[in-house]
């Protein structure tokens, strides 16, 4: 098995409230968290469907693959060594380390990692 998990796809949108109606009335799909109008996540089974505004998408306007792995950094350097592009990072949010890249095609990924809590 990788050492990169697929864990989440994030798609764009314009309005957070429509999008879980969509996805909730025609596919059954509960929200798992949301953050306020520019964020929510819905339980798609073993991969979560993310849905995000400009605010929050990491390349508003692409579909995007989250990658849970152990090494971000290493993770991004390998993309970028391989053809792909870093778009932002590797950098600390609040609650992960990430770092936005698009693959050797052009496709938007985000590698992740939950941060070590103190």
């Amino acid at each position: 098995m990788s050492e990169h998990e697929v864990k989440m796809i994030i798609l764009s949108t314009d309005d957070v409230d429509e999008s879980i109606r969509f996805y909730s009335d025609t596919l059954g799909m509960a929200v798992k968290f949301r953050d306020g109008t520019h964020f929510a996540a819905l339980d798609g089974g073993p991969v979560t469907l993310a849905l995000a505004t400009e605010i929050d998408h990491p390349i508003p306007g692409q579909v995007v693959v989250g990658i849970k792995t152990a090494d971000v950094d290493a993770a991004a350097k390998a993309v970028e060594a391989s053809g792909g592009g870093i778009v932002k990072g590797p950098y600390d949010d609040a609650h992960e380390r990430r770092a936005v890249v698009y693959d050797n095609k052009g496709n938007g990924l985000v590698f992740y990692s939950p941060l070590a809590r103190k």
